[in-house]
C-alpha cells in the first residue's frame, strides 16, 4: 500500500511540474510575442468614469444668462462640447449650469429617461480607450481614470485599436427590467456587444477578456445574461470585474439625500443634488434589498429608521416622489434578477477601507451632512455587495467565480495601486496563459486573500 502511494505521489508530482513547465514556457512565448498570443480585451468604466460631450440645439432654453447657448465660448465643430468633466463645475453659476444640462427627465407615459430639452450628449472615440484615460486631458494630473492600468497593459503587449478596447457611454443613463424601454442604455449593450464580435473577428476569432470597473460590471453582467449561450462561448474568454457594486452602495443614499461632490472642492452639493437624483444608472445603485438584511438600518433619523426594504418611503421623504414610480416598476425587478452568465468570472475588489455604512440626520433635514456610520468596504461600495455573487451563486455548479480582496485599496485607486495592478495584470496574464495551453475550463483557485 505504501508503495502504491508512493508512485501516485511521484506520478502527480511529475505531471504538476510538466504544467508548471508549459505554464513558464508559455509566459516566454507571450513576453516574446505578446500582441499574438494576447486576447482581445475590452475596458468598461464605472458611473462617471469616461468623458462626455454635449451640443445644445434651437429647443434649449437657459436657466440664466450664463447658461445661454454662447457658454462655453469654445466649442469643436458643430457646436459639442465637453460636459464631463469640465472644470468650470467648480464655479457656482457654472456648477448650476453644469448640472441644468447633466439632468435627465423620466416620462412615465413613454417609460423612459431622456436628456433637458435642447441638449444632446454623445461619448466620444467608442471602441477606443482615449475618453477612458483622462477625464479632461487638459486637467490629467487630478482627472485621471484608466490611463495607469491601460499603461500596464500596454506593457503586456496590448495596443489601442488593435486587441485593446474601450466602451464608453452616458453614465447617466442605466438599464430596466424586461417589459420596458430602455433607449440609451440597450443601445450601449448593442454597441458593446457589436465591439465584441469585432475585436474578436480581428483578432483571430480570439474570445474577449471583458474588464469592467464599478458600474460598468453591472452592464456587462446584463450584457452576458441577455445573449445565449452560444454567443458567450465564442465571444466571452473571461468576465474581470473590478469594484463591481453588484447589491448596491449606502453611499448612493447620501447622494440621493444630500447631494454629492464626489470630492471636488467649493462644489455646493445641493446645486447638483436634483440631478443627480436625477440619474436612472443611480437609481440601480440603490441597496439591493436581496442582499443588504432587512434589520439593518442604512439611515437614521429622529422619526424612523430605513433599511433596503424601505427604499420606497426613503425616497419620498427626502422629496423625491418622482423617483418612486419608476424605482418600483424598473429598477425592483432588474435587481431581483442577477442570473450567473456560466462565463469564467473573476471579481477582485478592495477592503479594509472604511465604508458608509449608516447616515445619520439628527435633525431629520436631508438638506444637512449627516454623520456617518462606517463599516468594511473600499470607501465606496460595501463588503456585503462586492462580494454579493459568492452568496448568490454558490449552488451554482456551472459558473467558475473567483474573489482576489485587497486590502487599503479604495474604490478607484484600484486602477493605479501598484499591488491592485499587480493583481490585475497578473490575472489577464494568467487567463493569457491558460488560452495558450488549451486550459480554458482549468479550475484555479477560488479564493485570492491579499
Amino acid at each position: 500500500m505504501k508503495k502504491h502511494n508512493l508512485k501516485i505521489c511521484i506520478a502527480t508530482t511529475v505531471r504538476v511540474f510538466v504544467m508548471l513547465s508549459l505554464i513558464c514556457c508559455t509566459n516566454v512565448a507571450i513576453s516574446t510575442n505578446n500582441k499574438n498570443n494576447l486576447n482581445p480585451l475590452i475596458l468598461v468604466p464605472g458611473n462617471g468614469g469616461n468623458q462626455l460631450e454635449a451640443k445644445l440645439t434651437k429647443q434649449y432654453k437657459s436657466s440664466s444668462l450664463i447658461c445661454d447657448p454662447w457658454y462655453p465660448p469654445f466649442k469643436k465643430k458643430n457646436g459639442w462640447f465637453r460636459l464631463w468633466f469640465d472644470s468650470s463645475v467648480l464655479l457656482a453659476p457654472f456648477t448650476k449650469c453644469f448640472a441644468s444640462r447633466m439632468t435627465l427627465y423620466y416620462d412615465q407615459q413613454l417609460d423612459d429617461y431622456f436628456n433637458a430639452p435642447g441638449v444632446q450628449t454623445r461619448v466620444p472615440r467608442f471602441g477606443s480607450t482615449y475618453s477612458l484615460l483622462y477625464l479632461n486631458p487638459r486637467l490629467k494630473l487630478v482627472t485621471e481614470y484608466m490611463a495607469t492600468l491601460v499603461e500596464s497593459l500596454e506593457q503586456l503587449g496590448y495596443i489601442d485599436g488593435e486587441n485593446l478596447f474601450g466602451a464608453p457611454y452616458d453614465f447617466r443613463y442605466g438599464l430596466a427590467a424586461p417589459g420596458h424601454p430602455s433607449r440609451v442604455g440597450s443601445k450601449f449593450l448593442d454597441d458593446l456587444k457589436n465591439l465584441i464580435e469585432e475585436a474578436s473577428n480581428s483578432n483571430g476569432g480570439k474570445p474577449v477578456i471583458l474588464v469592467s470597473h464599478s458600474l460598468g460590471g453591472l452592464f456587462v453582467l446584463e450584457l452576458l445574461n441577455r445573449n445565449p449561450s452560444s454567443w458567450r462561448k465564442k465571444f466571452i474568454k473571461h468576465f474581470i470585474a473590478l469594484s463591481a457594486p453588484w447589491g448596491g452602495t449606502v453611499d448612493i443614499m447620501f447622494t440621493f439625500a444630500s447631494g454629492n461632490t464626489l470630492g471636488v472642492p467649493l462644489v455646493n452639493p445641493l446645486i447638483v443634488r436634483n440631478e443627480q437624483r436625477s440619474s436612472e444608472s443611480n437609481l440601480w445603485l440603490m441597496p439591493n434589498p436581496k442582499m443588504f438584511d432587512a434589520k439593518k438600518s442604512l439611515v437614521t433619523t429622529p422619526d424612523r429608521t430605513y433599511s433596503a426594504h424601505d427604499m420606497v418611503d426613503f425616497l419620498k421623504d427626502i422629496g423625491f416622489q418622482e423617483g418612486v414610480y419608476p424605482y418600483e416598476t424598473r429598477i425592483l425587478p432588474l435587481m431581483a434578477k442577477i442570473e450567473a452568465p456560466e462565463v469564467n468570472m473573476t471579481c477582485i475588489v478592495g477592503k479594509g477601507v472604511k465604508t458608509p455604512e449608516e447616515l445619520i440626520y439628527r435633525n431629520g433635514d436631508f438638506d444637512e451632512p449627516p454623520e456617518f456610520s462606517y463599516g468594511d468596504g473600499d470607501g465606496t461600495v460595501n463588503m456585503v455587495s462586492l462580494l454579493a455573487l459568492e452568496k448568490l451563486w454558490k449552488d451554482e455548479k456551472n459558473q467558475y467565480l473567483k474573489v482576489i480582496k485587497i486590502g487599503g485599496v479604495s474604490h478607484t485607486s484600484i486602477l493605479k495601486d501598484k499591488v491592485a495592478l499587480e493583481e490585475i495584470i497578473g490575472e489577464i496574464s494568467r487567463i493569457n496563459s491558460h488560452a495558450q495551453l488549451g486550459l480554458s475550463n482549468l479550475s484555479l483557485a477560488t479564493w485570492d486573500e491579499k
